[in-house]
């Protein structure tokens, strides 16, 4: 199997250097190379992408914006030539950066962390086993417990683990809330970098939390735009 790839920046220099490092590399194939946002965002919506390499400074619309709008995200390494925008790439829970101008050393060990996350979600998919469309099974206890769908009210993250808040009990289990998000099905969504709510439990929301019950889950800044898309 190959992993699929979009490269998105306004440089063409920039762009035929990461086309020329990924062509020496037989696992990844190159679905598009993208001068802006926009065009991307068209090849996203058609292609099931595995992993983007996005420039941070573009034109029109910044990549770290256009990252945070996507409804159903790919792993991205993000590019820039100014060190200090790294930080803001590490919050989206990027796979790396790379600085320009990018040696093929830097680049793929930048590869090497995205294959080895890949190799992870694989091995813990195996402890989340998704049997089929309206429950999932989950490690518990040295026990593989049933948790449907419905009975969901929202998942936390907690450090490497998350709680799955039902509607009768608690489950903890070791998992990257991004990778668990992948597995749910369309009626979840993520409103903030610890919280996926299940939206058929909402009762009221605000700009700036969501309501289940007496419970209140807050609205992530860098979310809103994507909740009030979904909700209304």
């Amino acid at each position: 199997m190959k992993y699929k790839c979009v490269i998105v920046d306004d440089e063409g220099l920039a762009r035929g250097l990461i086309e020329n490092h990924l062509s020496q590399l037989d696992d990844f194939e190159l679905v598009a190379s993208c001068e802006s946002a926009i065009e991307a965002s068209k090849v996203l919506k058609n292609e099931k992408i595995d992993l983007l390499f996005l420039d941070i400074e573009m034109p029109v619309l910044k990549g770290t914006d256009f990252f945070k709008n996507l409804i159903n995200r790919p792993k991205v390494i993000f590019i820039t030539a100014y060190r200090d925008f790294a930080l803001e790439g590490f919050e989206l829970n990027a796979v790396d950066y790379l600085l320009k101008p990018i040696s093929f050393a830097r680049f793929f060990k930048a590869i090497e962390k995205f294959v080895a996350q890949k190799q992870v979600g694989v091995k813990v998919y195996e402890k989340i086993k998704e049997v089929e469309n309206n429950f999932i099974f989950v490690r518990k206890d040295r026990k593989q417990v049933k948790v449907f769908y419905d009975e969901i009210l929202y998942v936390e993250s907690v450090k490497d683990y998350i709680k799955i808040i039902t509607e009768n009990e608690i489950h903890v289990v070791k998992y990257s809330l991004t990778n668990f998000l992948e597995i749910l099905d369309q009626r979840f969504i993520r409103t903030h970098r610890s919280y996926i709510i299940n939206m058929d439990k909402i009762t009221a929301y605000t700009k700036h939390d969501i309501e289940i019950g007496v419970l209140e889950i807050p609205i992530g800044e860098s979310y809103k735009i994507l909740i009030e898309q979904k909700l209304n």
